[in-house]
């Protein structure tokens, strides 16, 4: 699973049903939060784990130039993908942490609700839409 995105991995999680009048991350939302990103950051934890036996195993000094090259080039691909993940690890550990503090849920730009939906799309979400999509705007402009 090379997925950096929790809905398209393995493991699936039913969606938070809100009870109308609910407040916003409440106990339970957080709880179920919480779930999905320890559910997510352990997936990626072991996949970390294969990719360090996997280079172990299959390490070798082909004589074979072509042969070392190709294998070269697939350990380069492999670590690459594994910096993005310990990339995200990092995001995760931020969102528990904005669970524990009680920030989670929350744009740290405005301050309004990201909500729930956004927040089951990318756990690791830390803006609303409105400002994701201007940080995005201006990221364009800029670069």
């Amino acid at each position: 699973m090379n997925n950096t995105n929790p809905a398209a991995s393995e493991f699936t999680f039913k969606p938070y049903e809100e009870k109308e009048g609910e407040e916003y991350m409440n106990e339970a939302q957080l709880s179920h939060f919480s779930a999905i990103l320890n559910k997510w950051k352990s997936e990626l934890m072991m996949e970390v784990d294969r990719t360090v036996h996997h280079m172990q195993d299959e390490a070798a000094n082909f004589p074979d130039p072509n042969d070392r090259a190709t294998q070269e080039s697939e350990f380069s691909l492999e670590l690459r993908t594994r910096d993005r993940e310990r990339k995200l690890i990092k995001k995760i550990d931020e969102s528990l942490k904005e669970i524990e503090s009680g920030n989670y849920g929350y744009c740290e730009t405005c301050g309004i609700e990201i909500g729930i939906r956004r927040l089951e799309a990318r756990p690791t979400a830390n803006l609303c839409i409105d400002c994701k999509t201007l940080d995005e705007i201006r990221e364009k402009q800029l670069g």
